[in-house]
């Protein structure tokens, strides 16, 4: 095959999830050009990747280029042999269908199957429902139909413009007279019910600081930088610092988990980028099943409040009360960063600074 289109999944995550079969497929095959097809907003996640040719930016509401038949007139122009469909949405199989993909790779859903050459299904119980399984082997079942053979070991990059913001980051807080720096990320794009609280987070950093001596940086997206902010206040520590007034990016937010020695996080986007660039952490499930992000990653510890409730699945508690993370203690989640902290020696966690 001389060029392969992946059309990448639609949430920050999920792309982490899907590179270990993107990294097979690249191994699988080492002459052909793999092109990206991607929605803009996650096109950062996998910049300074060496796997991809060019990337295709798709996106509904953007420009003529980036709707369907735009992405579809440059799949035709790229004459792609085979294409890999890690969303499972109609759309996905119908652009790459009309880009005159040769083979199209992809899981038989949403009356799309007419339109893919190589069905895949998704596991279901007895009485046919969906049954929670990790998303990230449903990719690599994608790859490894189209004869690649893929493990577990998720992998980001970050570029050297990447590494010196954070570089930046860590000069105008003082992060290196810090042993340890922990990260704390309390957003999710998700929706609300994967919040765990600035209280929580606050009295979390304030024992971590004190307990460890360590630096504390909360992280944030855009309409985070309120959030992070109050939770460095409230945590009324010195040692405790937000990221809320900085030029936010995906990169940066890469570069500072790839130097950070924990990270604490909800289930959202950059809980992934711990583990692509193996770094401890503790992730803090409510609403969604753990097995649908399970990444085998050895050094992260979920934590869950296993309630009749839940999980929902649910972007905003439908019951209001919200006790699947508001039950979930400050005490305990120190108690597991704790573990992680004193579990993996310093040495290991050094990562090179940039110049």
């Amino acid at each position: 095959m001389h060029r392969i289109a992946l059309f990448l999944p639609n949430w920050i995550g999920d792309v982490v999830m899907a590179t270990p079969a993107i990294r097979a497929v690249r191994a699988a095959f080492p002459a052909a050009e793999l092109v990206a097809v991607c929605k803009p907003y996650v096109a950062d996640v996998i910049a300074g990747a060496p796997w991809f040719g060019r990337t295709i930016l798709a996106d509904k509401r953007g420009p003529r280029s980036q709707r369907l038949f735009g992405v579809a007139h440059q799949l035709r122009e790229a004459h792609v042999d085979a294409a890999l469909l890690f969303p499972n949405s109609f759309r996905t199989a119908l652009t790459a269908y009309l880009g005159g993909c040769k083979r199209i790779v992809g899981f038989a859903r949403y009356a799309r199957g007419r339109m893919l050459t190589d069905k895949l299904y998704a596991k279901t119980d007895d009485r046919g429902r969906f049954v929670p399984s990790p998303a990230i082997d449903d990719y690599n079942r994608l790859a490894a139909t189209l004869g690649a053979t893929p493990d577990h070991r998720m992998e980001l990059f970050t570029t050297p413009s990447d590494d010196a913001n954070a570089e930046t980051v860590w000069q105008q807080f003082g992060l290196a007279r810090y042993a340890r720096v922990v990260a704390l990320n309390p957003g999710a794009a998700f929706g609300a019910a994967k919040h765990w609280g600035e209280d929580h987070f606050a009295e979390l950093a304030r024992a971590l600081t004190s307990r460890f001596g360590c630096g504390a940086l909360v992280l944030c997206g855009p309409g985070e930088r309120e959030m992070a902010r109050k939770i460095a206040e409230e945590s009324r520590s010195p040692h405790v610092f937000a990221l809320s007034d900085a030029a936010l990016s995906l990169g940066l937010t890469k570069a500072i988990v790839k130097r950070a020695d924990l990270l604490v996080t909800t289930d959202s986007g950059p809980r992934h980028f711990a583990a692509a660039f193996n770094r401890p952490v503790v992730s803090l499930f409510g609403p969604t099943h753990i097995e649908w992000t399970e990444t085998y990653f050895t050094k992260e510890i979920y934590l869950q409040k296993k309630l009749a409730c839940g999980p929902c699945q649910q972007r905003v508690c439908p019951l209001g009360h919200h006790r699947c993370m508001r039950e979930l203690a400050p005490t305990e989640v120190f108690r597991a960063a704790e573990q992680l902290l004193t579990r993996v020696p310093l040495a290991m966690r050094e990562v090179p600074r940039a110049a």
